[in-house]
């Protein structure tokens, strides 16, 4: 029974973690793309849930900017 609790404790370090970096990718990322106020949507949303934000943020930012070049 310790094997299973200590495996969900990193289990729940490893999401947290995955899900702050994505957060903070983003809304750096946005803000260097002068998306003003919407970065903090995007950095706030990034923090919630691992990879949803960030296939959103790949299709309706990163490639909306590719096609325009």
């Amino acid at each position: 029974m310790n094997d299973i609790s200590e495996t969900q404790l990193w289990v729940i370090i490893l999401a947290v973690a995955l899900a702050l970096t994505q957060g903070t990718w983003l809304f750096l990322n946005a803000r260097k793309r002068g998306l003003g106020r919407l970065s903090w949507f995007w950095g706030i949303w990034g923090s919630t849930t691992v990879p949803l934000p960030f296939l959103f943020y790949w299709f309706i930012v990163i490639r909306k900017n590719r096609r325009k070049s």
